[in-house]
């Protein structure tokens, strides 16, 4: 059987954080610009820093698996 886990939080987590798609931090003028399509270097790493801790916590402390076959 397929664990699929890994490969769905690893995909939405990846959609839901990418910079300036629903929100980016830091963003232009402000700490946070919500929906304005918009990217800079230092959102990319605050983006890449959050997804490494988010996909920790869920992958390696929480243990998220879904089986399907």
């Amino acid at each position: 059987m397929a664990d699929w886990g890994p490969v769905l939080v690893a995909t939405l987590l990846f959609v839901v954080l990418t910079p300036g798609l629903l929100f980016q931090i830091p963003g232009g003028q402000r700490v946070v610009c919500f929906g304005n399509m918009q990217t800079s270097g230092a959102s990319i790493l605050v983006h890449a820093v959050i997804y490494l801790c988010l996909i920790t916590i869920f992958l390696v402390a929480i243990g998220v698996h879904i089986y399907a076959g």
